[in-house]
């Protein structure tokens, strides 16, 4: 479903552009038609500053988590780059490009339950499903529907990845999430996580205590996600904060989605900074990986 939805968005966008040249040349004014893609790029640009404007006025002066401009400049830039190739590319028609790889050679091998965030979908994680199956990790990335329900829904689909890779390696498998994934694989651990089922859980900007952004939301997992929300308060009552021992949390202080500061963190948890690092493109970064290789080394 959300693949289709994006499909429908970049159709849109496509027809703004070709419509606008269109019309352009027709009425005599060719130069006109660069208006169609200078409102798109344009628009993108200035709704992700704004988004960086209300990430930087999370932060008190004086703070020492506050970004400063020349670093959230650099995270915009990353962002405006990185982001249109997982939304207008990957996710609406390369989601389905990697399979899951659950090899008969697979037994013995700790794998990987690979976890999208809020508008994602398993495509966000192409270039994770490529490395991973070069050098032979067994994995699965699911996709989470209904794309705008609420997240306890997605526990049945975790349950399902896990135990898939739990029957083919006879191993614990690491989860990786990002964004709101990190939400959906705490519901689930709440509700089928038994000791034993998970090797380590890697979050990459979750909103573990909700973010400023989500009180614009008018989806159901949008206000879960919101500060301090009711959902948010009930998960981390059945949780207890022994039970994030096995818990790497990345964060950084130029989430442009994810704010105020430290929000991402969770308290026992293995809490790491990635600086001057946007949202989306924290999901890439090589130290995220790296960690994860070392959680799949044997001890």
């Amino acid at each position: 479903m959300l693949a289709r939805i994006q499909q429908l968005i970049v159709a849109a966008i496509v027809a703004l552009v070709v419509g606008g040249a269109i019309a352009a040349i027709w009425l005599g004014h060719p130069a006109w038609a660069l208006t169609g893609p200078v409102l798109v790029v344009g628009g993108y640009v200035a709704a992700l500053g704004l988004e960086f404007h209300w990430l930087r006025s999370s932060y008190a002066k004086g703070s020492e988590d506050r970004p400063r401009v020349d670093q959230l400049l650099s995270a915009w830039l990353a962002e405006a780059l990185i982001a249109p190739r997982v939304f207008l590319w990957r996710q609406p028609f390369r989601y389905a490009a990697i399979a899951d790889a659950l090899p008969a050679e697979a037994q013995g091998r700790r794998g990987v339950v690979l976890v999208h965030g809020f508008f994602c979908n398993r495509g966000l994680w192409n270039p994770w499903m490529k490395r991973l199956l070069a050098q032979g990790t067994p994995f699965i990335a699911v996709t989470l529907e209904p794309p705008f329900g609420s997240i306890d829904r997605y526990a049945d689909a975790i349950e399902r990845a896990v135990a898939r890779v739990e029957s083919a390696t006879g191993e614990a498998p690491v989860l990786v999430a990002h964004s709101m994934g990190g939400l959906a694989v705490r519901a689930w651990l709440a509700r089928d996580g038994r000791p034993g089922r998970v090797h380590r859980v890697v979050t990459i900007a979750t909103p573990h205590r909700g973010t400023s952004l989500a009180r614009h939301s008018v989806t159901q997992n949008g206000h879960e996600m919101r500060l301090d929300s009711p959902w948010l308060a009930a998960l981390a009552r059945t949780e207890g904060e022994s039970g994030y021992a096995r818990f790497t949390c990345f964060w950084g202080h130029c989430d442009n989605i994810v704010f105020p500061t430290r929000v991402a963190t969770l308290p026992g948890a293995d809490n790491r900074h990635l600086p001057h690092t946007p949202h989306v493109a924290m999901a890439f970064h090589p130290d995220v990986f790296e960690h994860v290789q070392q959680c799949l080394r044997p001890a």
